[in-house]
């Protein structure tokens, strides 16, 4: 099948073919001026969480940002670090140093480029709601937990990664709760909090740390800030590099990278969704992948972060009136020239007011009415979120998100297989265990003579029902000249179902006659592949029951071969 090499053109190249006026271009840069504003505090405070220099998320939101913007695919995306990341990005500067997590992003891009020009951006949206929920949560968790010590002044001297010892640190730390610093914290919380019930058009996250650097600036309170832990803010981007290429340090990250492009292709996806949903509009999701990789490649040549589409911001930016994606290019220069202009301000910024915007970030990506809801899901989805939540919390996203996909995929094949059900005449012979059912006694044979049985199978064949064609004849009561084998209620069959079939073949054609009823092209197809034609041509076709029960009457002829 051909591609659709359409596909894969930027938003911003469909936006300047389409025509761009200089209406839009005042509207996305009113647009962009908003993000900016609300992307500014996010990135410092993202980064410092994620246990770097708040500069990195800057460069990050500025570099990225730009590039998901003018190469994606969708037209409001706003790329940049997000709170996915911090786990990882945190747990690989512990092991590996900052060079490993620049060599991670960079084989993320790589892999995420892949992506997009094999197709596999279609196949994220197969990753189960109970996995995206129970490992946002998880990592909301331990986003909010790594606060509570600049949110309340401890002084601990080195807060570990992982969780049940970061808990014992932060409650070993307890006695140096710092008062100045809880009273900011909980300032510029309760304004956050205030400003988004009764003002929501304001900026709440830029006047918590614009009103807490105030502050620091005018009345120098003993409370941490950005100058006081790592000396400021750089006023210029740095140049690109690739000294730290390693290819020993490559093999080393390669499952994080993989981890990274796995949640920079979800959540850039997701917000691409979201963004479509607000707006009417279609993403094209291969370009968008593309432009995510290229982005983090380009991010890690100059020293920044993972990046990926942000929700929050993606919905701010088109709430702000944007047409194209002219706004997230707007919003990138705007954050530089906010580093160019104002980075030494920035070093009186307390670190307790980031630490409140991170707390409600955390708060806002648990989403707990939707985890709430998937508790009172059927006993599966529970076990696949809980069993997810745990693990990212406890354990490592990495293991959290592949034990999740494993545990959905037997709850859906479960599932299936109890969806699947074979009926002898018009009354069942055999369920895949659903429970409370029994066998239930035969009921009028469609009309037919009984030396004929008509066997209907219902559901996908695959190898969770196999068991079903396996014992298609437990009940049925003596040979008979003539089998009626129904698939129109068969989507599909796999290897594993249609071996099956075939020694059920196999039986029924050392009795009589099989007429195979109602199977779909596809399902001919795989039986072919699979069980070859010689077995098959012994059996006849029919379209349709009626001509099934015609065939079944009428004198015996030969086979009717319809597998050409």
């Amino acid at each position: 099948m051909r591609r659709d090499w359409r596909l894969f053109v930027p938003k911003t190249a469909t936006v300047l073919r389409q025509g761009y006026r200089a209406a839009d271009f005042r509207a996305d840069l009113i647009a962009g001026l908003t993000v900016s504003i609300v992307a500014l505090p996010l990135s410092m405070a993202l980064a410092i969480a994620s246990g770097t220099t708040p500069d990195r998320g800057l460069v990050t939101a500025v570099v990225a940002g730009f590039l998901i913007s003018l190469l994606g695919g969708s037209r409001f995306q706003i790329g940049g670090p997000t709170g996915a990341f911090v786990v990882v990005v945190y747990g690989v500067i512990a092991n590996h140093g900052y060079d490993g997590l620049l060599m991670a992003t960079l084989m993320a891009g790589a892999i995420l480029i892949l992506a997009g020009l094999s197709g596999l951006g279609t196949f994220i949206k197969y990753i189960p709601d109970p996995v995206t929920t129970g490992f946002t949560a998880g990592i909301a968790v331990i986003i909010f937990t790594s606060q509570v010590k600049d949110f309340l002044g401890l002084t601990v001297d080195k807060v570990p990664a992982d969780f049940l010892p970061k808990l014992a640190a932060l409650w070993g730390g307890r006695a140096s709760v710092d008062p100045p610093t809880v009273i900011l914290a909980a300032a510029c919380l309760t304004l956050i909090l205030v400003l988004r019930r009764w003002a929501p058009k304001v900026p709440g996250f830029l006047a918590a740390t614009i009103a807490g650097a105030v502050f620091v600036a005018l009345a120098h309170p003993p409370i941490e800030t950005i100058g006081s832990r790592f000396g400021g803010v750089p006023s210029s981007l740095p140049a690109p590099s690739l000294a730290f290429w390693s290819l020993a340090k490559a093999r080393a990250v390669a499952p994080s990278a993989f981890t990274i492009a796995l949640l920079a292709g979800v959540e850039s996806l997701l917000s691409a969704v979201v963004a479509d949903q607000m707006t009417g509009r279609r993403h094209r999701s291969g370009v968008e992948l593309i432009a995510q990789g290229v982005a983090n490649i380009a991010s890690a040549l100059f020293g920044g972060l993972p990046a990926t589409g942000a929700i929050a911001r993606t919905a701010t930016n088109i709430r702000a009136g944007a047409r194209s994606p002219v706004a997230g290019m707007a919003h990138a220069v705007f954050l530089l020239l906010f580093m160019l202009l104002a980075a030494r301000l920035m070093r009186f910024v307390p670190l307790a007011a980031l630490a409140a915007i991170l707390m409600v970030v955390a708060f806002n990506m648990a989403e707990l009415h939707r985890f709430s809801a998937l508790l009172r899901a059927s006993n599966g989805e529970r076990a696949v979120l809980l069993a997810t939540f745990a693990l990212t919390v406890l354990v490592d996203l990495t293991l959290a998100i592949e034990v999740g996909m494993v545990l959905a995929a037997f709850v859906f094949m479960h599932r299936m297989a109890r969806l699947a059900e074979v009926r002898h005449g018009e009354g069942p012979i055999a369920l895949n265990g659903m429970e409370g059912d029994e066998r239930e006694p035969y009921a009028p044979n469609f009309g037919l003579p009984d030396d004929v049985a008509v066997i209907t199978f219902r559901g996908a064949l695959f190898f969770g029902s196999a068991s079903l064609v396996k014992d298609a004849l437990e009940d049925v009561a003596g040979r008979k000249r003539c089998y009626i084998l129904r698939l129109e209620q068969t989507p599909m069959i796999d290897p594993t179902g249609a071996f099956a079939l075939a020694d059920l073949l196999r039986r029924t054609l050392a009795d009589g006659e099989v007429i195979l009823c109602g199977a779909s092209r596809q399902i001919l197809r795989d039986l072919l592949r699979t069980i070859g034609a010689p077995l098959l041509r012994r059996t006849r076709l029919a379209v349709d029951f009626d001509e099934a029960k015609r065939l079944a009457t009428a004198d015996q002829g030969q086979p009717t071969p319809a597998w050409r």
